[in-house]
């Protein structure tokens, strides 16, 4: 599945995607602990990140597959 940043974690991180696999679908739990694997970095930003699944903002019951595309999408701001 391709995993895309945003703004200052994709600067923290110094890319704007990656690429990851799983032989079956899991849950977003299961994604944050490979995601943190590859990117211990995402660490500090997890409690403000939301997951978004193919253009829509995923729960924590939601399945991720390979072929998903997955969106870390940091708090934003505007008025």
């Amino acid at each position: 599945m391709k995993i895309l940043y945003f703004a200052h974690v994709a600067k923290t991180l110094g890319r704007r995607e990656d690429e990851v696999s799983f032989s079956a679908p899991v849950t977003a739990e299961a994604l944050w602990e490979k995601l943190l694997t590859l990117r211990p970095a995402l660490g500090q930003y997890r409690a403000t990140i939301h997951l978004a699944r193919n253009s829509e903002y995923a729960g924590p019951q939601d399945q991720f597959a390979d072929g998903d595309e997955v969106a870390l999408i940091p708090p934003v701001s505007g008025g």
